[in-house]
C-alpha cells in the first residue's frame, strides 16, 4: 500500500517474502556513450539493506549456486546522457544448463511498483529453476527501490502513525487530518530525496532496462513482469519493439485505465476476491468459524471495521489495530488463496479482542519488518505512481465519486477513493493520463490473466492485449484466485508459459487453464 488508502498492485512473491517472515518517445537503441561499454563486478550478494526489507543474505540454490549481485550505473536523467548517474542493483544465479543451451538472461520485475527484485528473486529462485535450465535469472531494484537510489520519506516511528492514520474520513475535521497528513508526508519525499524524484518514472526504468539489456550482453530482453511488471513490459515494449524477445506479463494492469478507473477497478477486484473467501469460508463441511452464510461473513467484517475506528483492539504492542490496519490486513490476504486460512483466523481472533494476526498482515503490506524497521516500497511506490500519473484528485471531487465506489465495494470502496488524493500535493507533475503500451513489430508478447485477481482485475488482460496492438500479444487465461497465475502452481500454466520461454512454442489465442 502505497499510503494509507491505496492498495498497491503489487506482485504475490513480493508480498509472500514480508508475511513469511512475520509469519517516452520511441528509439531504435539506448544513446548513453560509454555506459553501455561498462563491465559488471558480480560478486556474492550482501545481506538486503533496510530499504530493501533486511534480512539475511540470500542462500545459495539447492545445486550449491550462489547468487551474485552487481552494480549498473544509469543516467540520473535520460534526457541527459552524459551527466550524473546512479547505481542500480542488480542480482542473478546463473543458468543450471549446458552453455550451448543458453539463451540468454530473463529479467524480472516483480510488481509494486517499488518491490524489491534484489530481494524478492532468491526467496522464490526455486519457483524458477526451469527457466534457469536455458536462462541467467535476473533481477534489479528499479530507480527509487531498496540499493537503487532509493526514495526515502518519512522515519520509522513517523510511518507507523502515518499507516495508523484514519484512511476513511466522516466529517470536515477528518478529511482536513487526512490531507494535511498525506501533504506532511510528500512533503517529507520532496525533502529527503529532491535529486531522484523527477526521474522515477516508468519510462526512465524501462530505458535503464535496455541499458542492462546492452551491458548484459543480449540482442533481445527476454523478460518476465508481474503486476505493475506488466507496465513496465508494456512502456518497454512500446519504446523499444525491436529488443523484445520472450516477454510474459502475469497479473496485468490495465494500460487504459486512469488512476480513478484503476482505484475503481480494484474496489470489485478485491470486493469479489472477499466474496470468493466467505463462499469458501461457509462451504466447508467443518463449518466457517466467522460467519454462517456469505453475507453473514461480510456484514460481521463491516461490523468490525466500524467498530474499530471508534475503539481500536490491542495489535502488536504497543501499537493498536485501527480501522485502517484492519482493512489494509484483509485486503493483503486476499493476495492468495494461501492466506485465507490466515484471514479466518485474524478475523477469529481480531472478534475475541486481538488484533495481531491483522495487524501481521498489514504490516507485509507495508514493508514493516518485525524490529520496526521499513522497507521503502511504500515510499517508492508513491514516488513512482505520482511522477507517472497525470491526474490530480482533489478532496470535494473525491467525495462526489464516493457513492461510485462504495457500490463497488461496501468493504474497500471509500479506503480506495480517498487513496487517490494521494499525489494531490506531490513536487512534481504526472506525466500521462496513462501508459502508452503500443508495440508495433514488437515479438509475440505472452499475457497472463486470473479471473479471480483482487489487484489486477481479469479484464486487464485483455486491455493490454489490445493496448500492444494487433499481431503482438497473446492472451493466456488462469481461472483461479489470488494476484497472478504462474505463481499459483497450477501446471497448466507453468507448461504452457515454460514451453513459450524455454522453446518458443505460443500458445493458441484464448487458451484457458483451470
Amino acid at each position: 500500500m502505497a499510503n494509507p488508502s491505496r492498495l498497491r498492485a503489487v506482485a504475490l512473491t513480493t508480498t509472500a517474502v514480508l508475511l513469511s517472515a512475520l509469519l517516452a518517445g520511441c528509439g531504435d537503441s539506448t544513446d548513453d556513450g560509454d555506459l553501455t561499454a561498462q563491465k559488471l563486478d558480480w560478486k556474492d550478494c550482501p545481506a538486503p539493506s533496510e530499504a530493501e526489507g533486511g534480512g539475511s543474505a540470500p542462500s545459495p540454490l539447492p545445486n550449491g549456486t550462489s547468487w551474485q549481485c552487481a552494480t549498473l550505473k544509469a543516467p540520473l536523467d535520460w534526457s541527459e546522457p552524459q551527466g550524473d548517474t546512479i547505481g542500480i542493483a542488480l542480482i542473478r544465479a546463473g543458468t543450471s544448463g549446458p552453455a550451448s543451451e543458453r539463451i540468454g538472461s530473463l529479467v524480472f520485475n516483480f510488481g509494486g511498483p517499488g518491490g524489491s527484485g534484489v530481494s524478492t528473486l532468491p526467496a522464490f529462485g526455486e519457483d524458477y529453476a526451469a527457466l534457469r535450465t536455458r536462462y541467467d535469472l535476473v533481477s534489479f531494484d528499479p530507480r527509487g527501490v531498496g540499493r537503487s537510489e532509493p526514495v526515502k520519506c518519512e522515519s520509522d516511528p513517523q510511518l507507523d502513525e502515518y499507516f495508523q492514520q484514519d484512511a476513511t474520513p466522516d466529517d470536515s475535521a477528518e478529511r482536513a487530518q487526512l490531507l494535511n497528513r498525506t501533504k506532511q508526508f510528500n512533503a517529507a519525499c520532496e525533502k529527503h530525496s529532491q535529486k531522484i524524484l523527477p526521474h522515477v518514472r516508468t519510462t526512465d526504468v524501462a530505458r535503464d532496462m535496455d541499458l542492462m539489456r546492452q551491458v548484459l550482453g543480449d540482442d533481445k530482453l527476454h523478460y518476465f513482469g508481474i503486476s505493475y511488471g506488466t507496465e513496465l513490459g508494456g512502456v518497454y515494449a512500446h519504446l523499444f519493439p525491436q529488443h523484445v524477445g520472450r516477454a510474459v506479463l502475469d497479473a496485468v494492469i490495465d494500460p487504459t485505465q486512469t488512476p480513478e478507473q484503476g482505484a475503481l477497478g480494484q474496489a470489485r477486484g478485491f470486493q469479489l476476491a472477499l466474496d470468493n473467501f466467505a463462499e469458501d469460508c461457509t462451504s466447508k463441511a467443518s463449518g466457517c468459524p466467522i460467519g454462517d452464510t456469505p453475507q453473514d461473513v461480510k456484514d460481521r467484517i463491516a461490523k468490525l471495521l466500524n467498530d474499530l475506528e471508534q475503539n481500536p483492539i490491542p495489535g502488536i504492542f504497543p501499537r493498536r489495530l485501527t480501522q485502517t490496519d484492519a482493512t489494509n490486513g484483509i485486503a493483503q490476504s486476499l493476495y492468495s488463496k494461501d492466506f485465507w486460512e490466515y484471514l479466518t483466523q485474524g478475523l477469529e481472533q481480531a472478534y475475541a479482542g486481538d488484533g495481531q494476526i491483522l495487524m501481521l498482515l498489514s504490516d507485509s503490506m507495508n514493508g514493516r519488518s518485525e524490529n520496526g524497521e521499513y522497507s521503502n516500497i511504500a515510499a517508492a511506490n508513491i514516488a513512482i505512481n505520482c511522477a507517472d500519473e497525470k491526474p490530480r484528485y482533489t478532496e470535494h471531487y473525491v467525495q462526489r465519486k464516493l457513492p461510485e465506489f462504495r457500490a463497488a465495494s461496501p468493504v474497500f470502496g471509500d479506503y480506495l477513493a480517498w487513496g487517490m488524493v494521494s499525489c494531490t500535493d506531490w513536487p512534481v507533475p504526472g506525466a500521462a493520463d496513462h501508459p502508452d503500451v503500443s508495440a508495433p513489430g514488437s515479438a509475440p508478447i505472452l499475457v497472463v490473466g486470473n479471473t479471480g485477481d483482487p489487484a489486477t482485475p481479469y479484464e486487464g488482460a485483455q486491455k493490454m492485449v489490445n493496448a500492444l496492438g494487433k499481431g503482438v500479444a497473446v492472451k493466456l487465461t488462469y481461472k483461479g484466485q489470488g494476484h497472478g497465475a504462474y505463481d499459483s502452481k497450477n501446471r497448466c500454466v507453468q507448461s504452457t508459459v515454460n514451453a513459450y520461454l524455454l522453446d518458443g512454442k505460443v500458445p493458441k489465442a484464448g487458451t484457458v487453464c483451470s
